[in-house]
């Protein structure tokens, strides 16, 4: 009967040990999703930045397109802070100013 026991303690183990290496694994092997700090920034020199007139401050920029108060933080491609700066899906792997604008600025739905 001990010897039952034993097998079956051991069986226990054995599961619950492959059970944490294979979530391990998984975890290990998930993508890091990138924090607005460790993405480098925008500048308005970067070709996707002048095809869309991406500008730093949007209330220094000319373009008529621009709406007042229409910046980055209001925008739904834009998922950071309402300061600072933050990804925006139009610049993968990128963060812009939250008070940047470009002409697909395209306003949050409520």
């Amino acid at each position: 009967m001990s010897n039952e026991k034993e097998i079956e303690s051991r069986r226990r183990f054995l599961k619950v040990a492959a059970g944490t290496t294979v979530a391990a694994v998984v975890m290990g092997g998930l993508p890091r999703f990138a924090r607005a700090a460790d993405l480098p920034p925008v500048t308005e020199a970067d070709p996707t930045a002048k095809a869309l007139g991406y500008v730093e401050d949007a209330a220094k920029t000319t373009n008529p397109k621009r709406t007042a108060g229409a910046d980055c933080s209001n925008c739904q491609f834009y998922s950071g802070g309402s300061t600072g700066r933050g990804p925006c899906q139009l610049f993968p792997g990128k963060s812009v100013n939250a008070k940047g604008w470009c002409i697909s600025h395209t306003p949050k739905k409520a």
